[in-house]
């Protein structure tokens, strides 16, 4: 089965794209979803995380999430601190689930796929961007945080022009070019990638 990441920068619009290709019968394994399950139920990552950001780090709800946010976005270290401890279980989750699809290829939607280094275990990577202007305000309407905080995170990460380029397909999502014939071209080609390297299939 061909392995295939699938990421881009925050209001890219990854998680759209990702629904298109369930569409089409691809599995998607939505990492962020995962590693927020993992800090509410992985008693070890539990421990972990308490560790590091104290008592106040879990609630009645699970992980308080808006506490740790604050934190991880003006504390570089405590950042590294987190990813430390939930990339490592997300990375082995998200292995566990690939090597149970049947599928001819199948999708690990995520963030952070170059930063955490999870690309090497991919055999491609999709990459969705849009402008930075767009970008900012989806984050905006959909968090209800300001154009500043939505900045900061992006400094988090690797840059979109970066991002890009080390990617084998993009999709542009600027709500100009049609997201389902981009998607369907990359799905056509590598289903046809996984049948010249398996030619009796």
């Amino acid at each position: 089965m061909i392995r295939v990441g699938l990421t881009g920068g925050i209001g890219s619009g990854k998680s759209v794209v990702a629904r298109i290709f369930e569409s089409l019968g691809v599995p998607v394994y939505y990492a962020d979803d995962a590693a927020r399950q993992i800090q509410n139920q992985d008693p070890e990552v539990k421990k972990q995380i308490t560790e590091v950001f104290g008592a106040d780090a879990y609630n009645v709800e699970g992980l308080n999430r808006k506490f740790i946010s604050d934190i991880v976005f003006s504390d570089r270290q405590k950042l590294d601190q987190l990813n430390a401890i939930v990339h490592p279980a997300t990375i082995r989750d998200a292995e566990r689930w690939l090597n149970e699809q049947t599928t001819p290829y199948a999708l690990k939607e995520a963030a952070i796929i170059f930063e955490s280094g999870s690309h090497r275990d991919l055999d491609l990577v999709i990459g969705v961007t849009a402008p930075l202007p767009l970008r900012i305000k989806r984050t905006m309407t959909r968090d209800g945080i300001s154009a500043h905080d939505v900045q900061e995170r992006m400094n988090k990460q690797i840059s979109d022009a970066i991002k890009m380029k080390l990617c084998d397909f993009v999709i542009f999502n600027d709500e100009k070019k049609l997201l389902i014939p981009q998607v369907l071209d990359i799905h056509e080609k590598i289903l046809a990638s996984k049948q010249i390297s398996n030619p009796t299939l």
